[in-house]
């Protein structure tokens, strides 16, 4: 972790990372919950009778605090605390559904705090330890096992509410625009694809090779999932993104693999890839690659 922030708090250190501290300045709810932050994992740790372990492996957390813990009896486990965060409003109740197959497994929880002791993936290193091709058949393989329907009474949002929270922070954007045409589109096609799936499961939206862990219960296990109920299709968009040269370089190819690998239909994946690209927000949109992936995967 890069020039951390410790507070201490009955001579316990909490460090919060850097990139979770930006994120928080963002809002004053968010402000208010990182304030409070060093208490609320004094309270968990006595609650749960926690104690702080080693660092953990893997990817330092951008909207979370997160610490390896040792449980009452020794048994490792992971100490996770969310800031308020839109996309991951229900991931307690995921892991719940999901119920460790293919994901982490929650072991306790206060909704209320956002917090979740979860199951601790040993080794714990992440996907990207191998090539993007073989990544590309481990993300399907998971993606495939993670989309079930839900029962009728379920609290899961629709994937339409998490396209309509990202168009109109677009919108709010609209003088920092690099092509207008081209986010238009973008935001059209977000609104089409959304509303014409032909299948309904529950998401990840998330998944990409941080996001999946090295384990001794499985090869391979979820984290961080942020669910949503929508089409299938749009559960490959992540991982895409994160193989961006690969993706820019032979988009026709690196969209069919993985639409082959997925079941899924390739130019529904592509045009949520596109959407993506064209308009989802971001803070820098002066950033030239998000638009050439767009217009290199434009209907």
């Amino acid at each position: 972790m890069s020039n951390p922030t410790a507070a201490t708090i009955h001579n316990v250190a909490t460090t919060i990372p850097d990139s979770v501290a930006a994120n928080c300045r963002k809002s004053p709810e968010r402000m208010g919950w990182l304030k409070g932050l060093p208490l609320t994992v004094q309270e968990l740790r006595q609650r749960w009778e926690l104690t702080p372990d080693s660092p953990l492996s893997g990817e330092e957390p951008s909207c979370s605090y997160v610490e390896g813990v040792r449980r009452g009896d020794g048994a490792p486990a992971v100490l996770k605390i969310s800031m308020p965060h839109m996309e991951q409003e229900h991931e307690a109740e995921g892991l719940r559904f999901w119920n460790g197959h293919p994901t982490v497994r929650l072991l306790k929880s206060d909704d209320g705090l956002r917090a979740m002791l979860l199951e601790r993936c040993q080794p714990g290193t992440t996907l990207r330890v191998l090539d993007e091709s073989e990544q590309d058949v481990v993300i399907a393989g998971l993606l495939r096992r993670l989309w079930r329907p839900v029962p009728t009474q379920h609290r899961f949002r629709p994937l339409s509410a998490l396209v309509e929270y990202w168009s109109k922070q677009t919108l709010s954007d609209i003088e920092q625009w690099p092509d207008e045409g081209l986010v238009r589109e973008g935001l059209r096609v977000f609104k089409e694809l959304a509303y014409t799936a032909t299948a309904d499961v529950l998401l990840a939206t998330d998944l990409h090779a941080g996001n999946v862990l090295r384990a001794e219960r499985e090869p391979w296990l979820v984290i961080d999932p942020k669910p949503f109920v929508g089409d299938p299709a749009y559960d490959g968009t992540q991982h895409l993104f994160n193989c961006s040269a690969r993706l820019q370089s032979n988009p026709e190819n690196v969209i069919g693999r993985l639409a082959d690998l997925l079941g899924v239909n390739y130019e529904r994946l592509r045009l949520w890839t596109f959407a993506r690209a064209a308009a989802e927000p971001r803070e820098d949109w002066s950033n030239r690659e998000w638009m050439d992936m767009a217009r290199a995967i434009a209907p």
